[in-house]
């Protein structure tokens, strides 16, 4: 299985907005509108109280990468769009998951637990709850590994990712406009 953004159909941006009330509902519009496919979605405040930033994993099969940046700068909050190739960029995903743990395997899922370096956030006699936040990649290895133990819940955040610091200080990332 082929991790989301790590192959060439999958293209993480990220869409630094105005944080106004009905931002996200507009962003997620022009998606639906337009038949774009969205892998993943996250979005949150940034450093800048004014500004939020939408990272979005999209899927380039169902429309070119350039078409969908067009039409996100039409959108009025839009500030900037940066898109964030695998190897440039840091991402990370949370996962949530209870797990079935009964005394029988209870010492399986919390080894598997640390060896991926996650936290149990929460215990009943039969399961754990467990969180993991690390590279896509391994969220998708440790999903897979723990369903084995039967998966009661489970949440993903969807993928969040900040350009790879340059190493002369700069940021990594190639800013997308408009021709």
């Amino acid at each position: 299985m082929t991790a989301p953004g790590t192959d060439h159909r999958h293209h993480t941006l990220s869409v630094l907005v105005e944080n106004k009330s009905g931002v996200l509902a507009r962003v997620a519009g022009l998606f639906s509108r337009r038949g774009y496919n969205i892998f993943s979605l996250a979005v949150a405040p940034s450093d800048d109280e004014r500004f939020s930033r939408i990272t979005i994993v999209v899927d380039v099969e169902s429309s070119p990468l350039e078409q969908i940046v067009q039409q996100l700068h039409k959108l009025v909050p839009v500030v900037a769009i940066s898109e964030l190739a695998p190897s440039d960029a840091r991402e990370r995903e949370l996962l949530l998951a209870t797990v079935g743990a009964g005394p029988e395997t209870r010492g399986q899922v919390i080894q598997l637990v640390g060896v991926y370096e996650g936290k149990i956030i929460d215990v009943a006699p039969d399961r754990l709850t467990v969180m993991l936040a690390g590279a896509p990649e391994t969220v998708d290895d440790f999903e897979e590994l723990i369903r084995g133990y039967g998966i009661v819940e489970l949440q993903r955040t969807g993928r969040v990712a900040l350009p790879r610091l340059d190493r002369a200080g700069g940021r990594a990332g190639r800013a997308l406009g408009v021709a």
